[in-house]
């Protein structure tokens, strides 16, 4: 898995956001949180948004619904993916 696959999400809320000419105060604001550091936070990957606001963005995005999920689903694969592998193969695993 590629970086690029790793924060995917991170990079499409980042790349929507721009489009729309909105700051990450805007969305803060719009968003009701009291500072953009989620915002930040959630386009560098560091965290992801609730689901309920993943919805909100798609609507301040103006994209479909759908475009979100399916980011927000390959996203998760490929870190299910990572985490996964890291366990399976894990020398600490238990036998």
């Amino acid at each position: 898995m590629t970086e690029s696959e790793s924060f995917e999400l991170a990079q499409f809320l980042k790349q929507k956001r721009l489009v729309t000419g909105l700051s990450q105060k805007d969305i803060a604001e719009k968003l009701g949180y009291s500072t953009s550091q989620f915002i930040s936070n959630w386009e560098r990957g560091v965290s992801q948004p609730p689901l309920h606001t993943l919805r909100k963005l798609s609507e301040l995005y103006k994209i479909n619904a759908d475009e979100m999920f399916n980011v927000l689903l390959k996203s998760t694969i490929a870190q299910v993916e990572v985490d996964l592998k890291r366990k399976f193969y894990s020398n600490e695993a238990p036998i």
